[in-house]
């Protein structure tokens, strides 16, 4: 059946980009991000209705293709009598998905800003999240979702995720790695800058310093005042062996804003 306008070269910029996938992994992904594209939504009931439409199919055809390539292998229809089903390993999509991005720069841009965030979903999920920062949106390159509730750490969640994305930006750039007060950690700090990336991370006013020149620690709670020039300089941050990076420390506090 021939595809809609727009498809197929969706469907073949796809398959360029993620050519690990099988063939009916990258035909099912393209009709998910097309439709999703097309009807502004990733509801299944929105995509599965535009695409039925746009494909001149039943809308239960459609939606029963889409949920198939959701399903792990052995719930796959036809797995049960022996027919070979394959996962779509996610995370193996996250380093094209980067190569991709990077594509997509001015070739002469040697930088690159990526934002790591934490969001949850009332009392039922968390989206840990990594995505490029790009003309004021965030693009998605890697994430996992746990429990909101569950006991455990994160890190080893977020070491999977940058250890995903090792290698891909070329070692000629300058790649600095954001994130919101809360997701500060010593070891999270060490991960980033392994990669050769440069962490951005927002920290707390609660806690000392060390200058590079000086022995004696002072309260962050000094660093600067409302109104003043920024400031910055290499430190030994915090107080506590344990959470310590040397690094450099930069301090902001415009007067509109209520906090450092």
């Amino acid at each position: 059946m021939p595809h809609p306008h727009g498809l197929s070269q969706w469907h073949d910029c796809v398959s360029t980009h993620l050519p690990h996938l099988s063939v009916p992994q990258r035909t099912v992904l393209a009709l998910w991000s097309f439709g999703i594209v097309l009807a502004h939504s990733c509801g299944h009931t929105s995509v599965a209705t535009l695409v039925a439409m746009l494909l001149y199919q039943s809308d239960q055809t459609v939606r029963e293709r889409l949920h198939e390539w959701r399903r792990p292998a052995e719930r796959k229809r036809g797995a049960s009598q022996g027919g070979k089903r394959r996962d779509l390993d996610v995370t193996t999509c996250f380093a094209p998905l980067l190569r991709w991005v990077i594509q997509l720069l001015p070739t002469d841009c040697r930088t690159l800003a990526v934002a790591m965030d934490a969001s949850t979903l009332g009392q039922r999920f968390t989206i840990l999240n990594i995505s490029v920062v790009i003309r004021g949106s965030a693009i998605p390159i890697a994430g996992t979702i746990v429990a909101a509730t569950a006991k455990g750490a994160w890190r080893p969640h977020w070491e999977r995720l940058f250890g995903a994305l090792r290698g891909v930006t070329p070692v000629d750039w300058t790649v600095i790695v954001l994130a919101d007060r809360g997701l500060y950690a010593r070891w999270l700090f060490h991960t980033i800058t392994a990669m050769g990336w440069h962490p951005f991370l927002r920290i707390n006013r609660q806690g000392q310093y060390g200058p590079a020149d000086s022995a004696a620690y002072r309260p962050l709670l000094q660093v600067i005042t409302k109104g003043a020039a920024p400031w910055r300089g290499r430190v030994t941050c915090f107080k506590t062996r344990e959470r310590q990076p040397d690094c450099t420390l930069l301090a902001r506090w415009d007067a509109a804003y209520a906090e450092p």
